[in-house]
């Protein structure tokens, strides 16, 4: 029992007047003095037995001594006066008004899309209110924890994002909580200081209001479309009578992807902003499952990962959506450009984290990846020596270019590989003409690329993990809007065979994110592909849905045999 009261206490080493923030470390109070202020009620004697028992039964020197000191001190300040509980006009002792109002929000989590159950637990019921001394100091600190994971599931999300694949590199945003806790036992309305904590993204709150209506929906949603191979036209696939039934076109059995439907999805497309080819691929697969066909499940992990977002994306921002194979320029959130982009295999996948573009890289070198040199250029290279010479490379030894005709290969392996190797600035380089770095540990950037005929396709998850942008000078000119010193005509002028380094005053936010619906500004849901999987992988570590994921389905197009990031 005396485990499970102080297992808290760390949440709790604040003063009464400090303000909650979601920046900073919770003070210290090592350095303060501690007040011990006596209990001047029934119930506080209560509670400061309670703890009391607790305090001075750990064994001195013990983490669970130093835990039950804090808590002792925090409550001690507060002339043991709890903040959970409270004593009726008969002695008895009950929740709080501020309880009674935190329990209110706990019962209506499902529609934040978060689970009561995570809220409501044994540990808190209201058979604890009858029990001795330390089961009601043990009920205090037990409601404290819950408030608190409430208060980091509002915040942060239910979900850590690491579980769910290691490239989502997404660090939870820090809340004071022992601040916090001083706050909701001060306020009349705790449920608005929690309030405070929820994302206000414009999409997340359209996601919110789409939960709600599909809580209060009673209308019949039509079965999700299958994801398979790829479609086009006269082919034939088992999901053409319901890809009919969804487009309303008139009711067929044929499984042949007839003139009239590919009409039909070539009309849909356009409407859906796709590309407007006919063909049915994920993406369009995704965007006919829109709408009405969205599952509750899909909203619900959508609102997580906008949990995962900083809480401020910048008044100036690049957001990268890897599902929609799209980039835009943001500014106080609204769009001021967009283009394609091509992002990571399944295989290479594009890391998912938020940082800075500092700076712009004119004619650049690529320094391979040790991870390519290995797998791809090491190789190469052992069966054919001018290999590197043929793709504009230099072999780099102790940081100096070597010829590979000098070196013995029958020492080499590609596990001993013990070259780096970088692309001089030129026309084929794998980089092209621009990139544009936010260094970070994954070694991604945005940049140009040679190989153009990728972004035509509906489907564009070709690259080693960076994202290639279309039309990357529009996008450098877009970007550059507060440079003005910096253009797009500075920018081509620093073309050549030099690499040059162009510094903007200000960094700007980058974020490359992941979401499989967006939300339009006339409320509109669009669906895109799972094409990692991250999606079915949070829905089941959520419990929203006991199935197994679906098999992610690329293309069926050859792709180009090509040496880039």
């Amino acid at each position: 029992m005396q485990k499970v009261l102080v297992s808290l206490v760390a949440l709790l080493t604040v003063t009464a007047t400090v303000p909650v923030t979601f920046a900073q470390q919770v003070a210290s109070l090592e350095a303060s003095p501690v007040v011990i202020a006596p209990p001047q009620s029934d119930l506080a004697r209560t509670i400061k037995t309670g703890l009391s028992a607790a305090y001075y039964g750990a064994r001195p020197d013990t983490r669970a001594h130093d835990e039950a000191q804090r808590l002792y001190f925090l409550y001690g300040e507060r002339h043991f006066e709890p903040i959970w509980l409270s004593q009726d006009s008969k002695g008895v002792v009950v929740f709080s008004p501020a309880a009674d109002k935190i329990i209110d929000l706990f019962e209506n989590a499902a529609s934040e899309g978060l689970d009561p159950a995570d809220y409501l637990t044994p540990s808190i019921s209201p058979d604890k209110l009858k029990g001795d001394s330390i089961a009601l100091a043990t009920l205090e600190t037990a409601f404290s924890a819950a408030a608190m994971r409430y208060a980091n599931h509002i915040h942060n999300g239910r979900i850590d994002p690491q579980s769910i694949s290691p490239l989502l590199d997404i660090k939870p945003k820090p809340i004071n909580e022992a601040a916090l806790l001083v706050r909701l036992a001060d306020s009349k309305n705790p449920a608005a200081i929690l309030n405070e904590l929820e994302p206000r993204h414009p999409e997340f709150l359209a996601l919110k209001a789409a939960l709600a209506d599909f809580e209060q929906s009673t209308a019949v949603r039509p079965t999700p479309i299958s994801e398979g191979p790829v479609l086009r036209p006269g082919n034939s696939d088992g999901r053409l009578p319901a890809i009919r039934d969804r487009l309303k076109l008139a009711a067929s059995t044929s499984n042949l992807y007839d003139a009239l439907t590919v009409d039909a999805i070539r009309t849909f497309q356009e409407g859906q902003g796709l590309e407007v080819d006919g063909i049915i691929g994920p993406a369009t697969i995704a965007a006919l499952n829109g709408g009405a066909a969205t599952r509750r499940e899909d909203i619900i992990a959508n609102m997580e990962r906008w949990r995962w977002m900083p809480s401020d994306l910048g008044d100036f921002t690049v957001f990268v959506n890897i599902p929609e194979f799209r980039l835009s320029i943001l500014r106080y959130g609204q769009e001021e450009y967009t283009t394609r982009v091509v992002v990571g295999t399944t295989k290479n996948q594009t890391p998912i984290f938020s940082d800075n573009i500092r700076h712009l890289v004119v004619n650049p070198y690529w320094n391979v990846p040790a991870s390519i040199i290995r797998g791809e250029i090491a190789p190469a290279v052992l069966r054919n020596p001018g290999y590197t010479d043929s793709h504009n490379m230099d072999l780099l030894y102790n940081g100096s270019p070597v010829s590979p005709w000098q070196v013995d290969w029958s020492q080499v392996s590609s596990s001993n590989f013990p070259f780096r190797v970088r692309q001089r600035p030129g026309a084929g380089n794998a980089l092209g003409q621009i990139k544009f770095l936010f260094p970070n540990k994954h070694d991604v950037y945005l940049h140009d690329t040679p190989s153009k005929s990728l972004f035509a396709r509906t489907y564009r998850a070709f690259s080693h993990g960076c994202v290639r942008v279309q039309n990357p000078m529009e996008f450098a000119d877009a970007l550059m809007a507060n440079e003005p010193n910096i253009s797009r005509a500075s920018l081509e002028a620093m073309f050549g065979s030099s690499e040059r380094w162009v510094n903007p005053e200000r960094q700007i936010p980058v974020h490359l994110a992941y979401f499989t619906l967006r939300v339009d500004e006339d409320g509109t849901i669009r669906a895109f592909g799972d094409v990692y999987g991250h999606n079915e992988k949070l829905i089941a570590a959520m419990g929203l849905d006991t199935a197994p994921p679906p098999a992610i389905v690329a293309e069926a197009e050859t792709v180009p045999d090509e040496l880039s990031p």
